[in-house]
C-alpha cells in the first residue's frame, strides 16, 4: 500500500502543455477518482504515473520514493485499460498468470494468487475458457484478475467500462468499489463520467484543460463548485446557467434574468448586496426546480414562467426542457405533472439552493461567489 503525490508535475507535449503544474496528494488506501471531458489530460496524468509517459517537469512519488526515472515494471503499480488486451490463445487462468510467470513467481504461489482472484471476482468456473467464449464483463473481469494477482502498491484504471454497455457498467463498477473495500489498496481510476465518478471515489478531482479545477468529496463538489465548469459537469443533467444582473431594492436583492426576477434570501442577500448592476451567471440544478403542483415543504419559492419545448418521461421523473426568454434550461419534476409542449407554464425555483457565478474574474470560467 502507498500514497501517490503529483509535486508540480507539467508535461508537454511540443508546444502544448497537457497538464500545468499538477499538485496532488492521493491517500494510501484512497479511492480517487480523476473526471473530465476528452482532452483535459486525466489519462496523461495517470500515464505519467505508470511511467508510459515522461513528465516534463515536476516529480512523481509513490510512498516515499521519487519514480520518475524508475521503469514501469519497478513503479510496484497494475493498471487496467479500456481495451481488456488479453492473450486469445491462453485460457483464463494463463492470461491471469502471465504477468507472474514473466517474474518467474514459483508455481504455487502463482496457482494460488489466480485461484484466490478469480473467486474474488467470480471466475473461478471460468479458468480453462479462452476470451472468445466470455462476455464482455467477463472479459473486463480477467483484465482487472490479472492486475489483482501481482498484489501492486497501487491500482491505476483507465476508463475500464467505456467499451460495457449501460447494464454492465452499473454492474462492474459495483463490482470494483467491493474491490476496493476488499483489497484496501490506493485505486486511482480516470473516467470521463461524472456518474462514475460520484458513485464511486472517495474524492474526485475535477480536470479542465490540464488544470485540477477542484478536489473533494463527491458531496462537496456537487453541493458547492468553485466555477462554473465543475458546476456544469458534476450533475446529470447539468445544471442550468442565466445570464443576468444583480439588483437591489426595496431593501431586497434580486437576480434579474430577461425573462424574470427572483428575490436572493434573506440570509444570503448580504453576500450579493455590494454587487448592484453587476453581470453574473445564475445556476440552478434541474432537480431543484418544481412543479408548483408537487413541490416539497421547507422550500424557499421563486416563480418562475417557462415555455415547454420538450418532455422526457423517465417512469419515476419527467425531464422538461424549457424556454425562458432566450435561455433553455431543464427541470426534473414530478411523474404527476402534465405538461404540453409549446404551453407556457409556470415553475417553482427553490431559492436554497442556487449558484452565482462572476465572469468578471474569468469570462470562461466564472468563480463562484458565496
Amino acid at each position: 500500500m502507498a500514497s501517490v503525490t503529483y509535486n508540480h508535475v507539467w508535461k508537454k507535449f511540443g508546444d502544448v502543455e497537457v497538464l500545468k503544474d499538477i499538485q496532488l496528494s492521493i491517500n494510501d488506501k484512497e479511492f480517487l477518482v480523476l473526471v473530465g471531458p476528452s482532452g483535459c489530460g486525466k489519462s496523461t496524468a495517470l500515464r505519467c504515473l505508470a511511467g508510459l509517459e515522461e513528465v516534463t517537469d515536476g516529480e512523481i512519488l509513490i510512498g516515499d520514493r521519487v519514480v520518475n526515472d524508475v521503469s514501469p515494471k519497478d513503479r510496484d503499480i497494475a493498471m487496467v485499460f479500456q481495451s481488456y488486451a488479453l492473450y486469445p490463445h491462453m485460457t483464463v487462468f494463463d492470461n491471469m498468470a502471465f504477468g507472474l510467470k514473466l517474474r518467474k513467481t514459483p508455481k504455487e504461489e502463482i496457482q494460488k494468487r489466480v485461484t484466490e482472484a478469480a473467486a474474488t471476482l467470480g471466475l473461478d468456473r471460468l479458468l480453462q475458457r479462452r476470451p472468445r467464449e466470455l462476455s464482455g464483463g467477463q472479459r473486463q473481469r480477467v483484465a482487472l484478475g490479472r492486475a489483482i494477482v501481482r498484489n501492486p502498491q497501487v491500482f491505476l484504471f483507465d476508463e475500464p467500462l467505456s467499451n460495457l454497455d449501460a447494464k454492465l457498467r452499473v454492474q462492474t463498477r459495483s463490482e470494483i468499489s467491493k474491490l476496493h473495500q476488499r483489497l484496501q489498496t490506493t485505486f486511482i481510476y480516470v473516467t470521463h463520467d461524472q456518474v462514475e465518478a460520484m458513485t464511486m471515489a472517495d474524492r474526485i478531482a475535477v480536470m479542465y484543460k490540464g488544470i485540477i479545477q477542484q478536489l473533494d468529496t463527491p458531496q462537496m463538489l456537487y453541493d458547492f463548485p468553485c466555477n462554473l465548469f465543475v458546476a456544469g459537469f458534476i450533475g446529470s443533467p447539468s445544471m442550468n446557467f442565466f445570464n443576468g444582473k444583480i439588483r437591489k431594492g426595496d431593501g431586497k436583492v434580486y437576480f434579474e434574468h430577461e425573462a424574470f426576477s427572483v428575490e436572493i434570501p434573506e440570509n444570503r442577500k448580504e453576500v450579493y448586496a455590494g454587487m448592484d448592476g453587476k453581470d453574473v451567471v445564475f445556476g440552478i440544478r434541474p432537480e431543484n426546480i418544481y412543479n408548483p403542483e408537487f413541490c416539497p415543504p421547507g422550500i424557499v419559492k421563486a416563480d418562475v414562467a417557462a415555455k415547454v419545448d420538450v418532455t422526457e418521461l423517465m417512469g419515476n421523473e419527467i425531464f422538461v426542457y424549457c424556454i425562458a426568454g432566450s435561455t433553455q434550461f431543464s427541470a426534473r419534476v414530478d411523474p404527476r405533472s402534465r405538461y404540453s409542449i409549446g404551453s407556457t407554464v409556470n415553475l417553482v425555483f427553490d431559492m436554497s439552493n442556487f449558484h452565482i457565478f462572476d465572469p468578471s474574474v474569468d469570462s470562461e470560467n466564472p468563480v463562484a461567489i458565496r
